[in-house]
């Protein structure tokens, strides 16, 4: 395969003793360095794969490097997105991202897109670059990510991580197939938890990561035989690496039509979940109904004052080991979505699922980690029929542990 960047930079004498040990490769050499130098990468993310992304290529040399994230650092990402460290806690990620990025090596250009990547501005911002790379955590933004590559005709470098698994490809519709060659249809909702959700183990986003940039100076290089055609699936647990072929498909409704003929369409509409996980964000862009809310002060008022509300925990079972409220019903969310489905599929009558712990003729309150799951479980139980009050616990137990019990542990 021939190399996607054809244009070539000319290097100073500082850039040639740094990356000195590149030049002595025949692969690379002083061409390839100036090719790296010359080329252009956009992350889409800069979160647990987008660490060692950023990282590895800003060492590498590649010259211009694009960041689209607009979540700031929260203590929770440092076990595993190690481009941040403590002081960056509360900035925003890509000018913490930056930072570091500049330190490793100061002749890099860094663009910050501090905005979340929509159909409406996904062209703009994927066109000006050579090489995507997804390391995002959602359906709705893989799918976006894939179609506008396909309709620019960029390469996608794709990576995937959950608990100790990932997978690594490079959808390219000009050499092979698309990410929807292999996923015509998203999972239905629910079905497949977030790191948020499921968890991932710290070291995993590196090795998905890594390879993910391996793929990408490939590609700028044209060396090698890249992972076109081909999905790499790991397993941290058995240490194992399985190779599965990726076909190409004629019929494909992206790859397989003219590319001015693809449309970026609702993505969120088309995976039936959000790709954007803060309800502020959400909530103003109509993306999701409103819910009802009740404050963990106001809740604790009534619990000071001999009421007994049914409050209803929709987390993972292995976060409520870690902490919980006491004489909480205790659901997860999944088991509420697949309750719901089997309800008005007719598969099931409601008391013979989980919703029959759940009543229908008193207010209820729901709560999770931070509010974002419990706030789609009230919409899951408003879609089964509940006509009752449901309110949402702002802040999850989060904000109870901020604002009521200080004793009790965050994660």
């Amino acid at each position: 395969m021939l190399p996607i960047v054809e244009q070539l930079s000319d290097l100073t004498h500082d850039e040639i003793r740094r990356y000195s040990r590149h030049l002595i490769m025949p692969e690379v050499g002083i061409e390839g360095q100036r090719r790296l130098k010359a080329a252009s990468v956009l992350l889409i993310g800069t979160g647990g794969l987008g660490s060692p992304l950023a990282l590895y290529l800003a060492a590498a040399g590649i010259g211009r490097i694009g960041l689209v994230d607009y979540d700031v650092v929260d203590e929770t990402n440092l076990q595993r997105q190690v481009i941040h460290g403590q002081a960056s806690v509360g900035t925003l990620k890509v000018d913490s991202a930056e930072q570091r990025m500049k330190d490793i090596n100061p002749y890099l250009v860094v663009e910050k897109h501090n905005v979340p990547l929509t159909s409406a501005n996904a062209l703009a911002l994927l066109s000006p670059y050579d090489v995507i790379i997804d390391g995002t955590d959602n359906f709705p933004t893989r799918y976006l990510v894939n179609d506008a590559c396909v309709k620019l005709g960029k390469p996608n470098v794709y990576g995937s991580i959950f608990r100790f698994e990932g997978q690594l490809s490079v959808f390219y519709a000009k050499e092979g197939p698309c990410y929807r060659c292999m996923f015509p249809t998203p999972p239905p909702p629910g079905l497949v938890p977030s790191c948020a959700e499921g968890g991932v183990l710290g070291i995993l986003p590196g090795t998905i990561g890594t390879m993910q940039a391996t793929e990408a100076i490939k590609l700028i290089l044209g060396i090698g035989e890249p992972m076109i055609g081909r999905m790499l699936l790991y397993d941290a647990l058995e240490m194992s690496f399985t190779t599965l072929k990726v076909r190409k498909n004629p019929n494909c409704p992206v790859c397989g039509v003219p590319a001015e003929a693809v449309e970026l369409i609702d993505y969120e509409q088309f995976c039936g979940m959000p790709a954007h996980d803060h309800s502020e964000y959400r909530a103003a862009n109509g993306k999701e109904a409103p819910v009802d809310e009740i404050s963990v002060k106001e809740l604790k008022a009534r619990l000071d004052a001999g009421q007994h509300p049914v409050i209803v925990d929709v987390r993972e079972p292995h976060e409520w080991q870690i902490v919980a409220l006491d004489g909480t019903l205790r659901i997860p969310k999944g088991d509420i979505q697949t309750a719901k489905n089997a309800l008005l599929a007719g598969r099931k009558l409601r008391e013979e699922t989980v919703l029959a712990q759940i009543p229908d003729d008193q207010e209820v309150i729901v709560h999770c980690r931070s509010g974002v799951r419990s706030a789609d479980a009230i919409r899951l139980l408003r879609e089964a029929g509940y006509k009752n009050r449901l309110l949402n616990l702002k802040g999850g137990i989060l904000a109870w542990a901020d604002e009521i019990d200080r004793s009790l542990p965050k994660y």
